[in-house]
């Protein structure tokens, strides 16, 4: 009995068949579709039911909306230069954009797909809302406690990062290979 759980754990392991490409350029997209969409729906829904500067409790004293125009990055960062935070996240989007013909993976089609819907969901609101075109103020509602107030492209992309850093952390490449330093840890080798 011994010999024969020897002789299976001899035996090579057949590899996991890789996601079928149009199979990963869907879920792609379809993240990338939901997170925009999403985002830009909750957007509309604050500017049509709220007003700016309006705070609504939701789950007291964890959650509120809390509707205000951010020019700035996180935290209200670099208000004056608004302008620059449009040409990074079109920078951002276009860079992703080339990376998608190396997907090989799910998660990471999942983040990628986050991190354009939420880079193109911020782009929107900078392109096409006031005060001008490339420098409009980002629609924020999202409020926590000592937390800055954030939308849902924020929480995609943040998102997308995490898991990019979880798939980073585990050796996982974007085309869905394991790195060969992990693989020895793991005893994958």
């Amino acid at each position: 009995m011994t010999d024969e759980l020897a002789a299976d754990a001899a035996r090579p392991v057949p590899p996991t068949p890789r996601p079928r490409r149009g199979v990963l350029l869907s879920l792609f997209a379809g993240f990338a579709v939901f997170a925009y969409v999403l985002d830009q729906l909750t957007k509309l829904w604050v500017t049509s039911t709220m007003v700016e500067g309006e705070r609504i409790p939701v789950l007291p004293p964890v959650l509120h909306w809390y509707f205000i125009r951010n020019s700035g990055a996180a935290f209200s960062i670099g208000e004056n230069v608004t302008w620059v935070f449009s040409i990074i996240m079109a920078a951002v989007a276009i860079a992703i954009l080339f990376q998608v013909r190396k997907l090989g993976s799910r998660w990471w089609s999942l983040a990628l797909g986050l991190l354009l819907g939420g880079a193109l969901g911020n782009l929107t609101d900078r392109l096409f809302r006031e005060p001008s075109f490339g420098m409009g103020h980002v629609v924020d509602f999202i409020q926590l406690p000592n937390f800055a107030i954030f939308n849902i492209a924020d929480s995609a992309v943040v998102s997308a990062v995490a898991i990019i850093c979880i798939l980073t952390l585990r050796g996982i490449s974007m085309d869905g290979t394991r790195l060969a330093a992990h693989k020895e840890k793991s005893g994958d080798a």
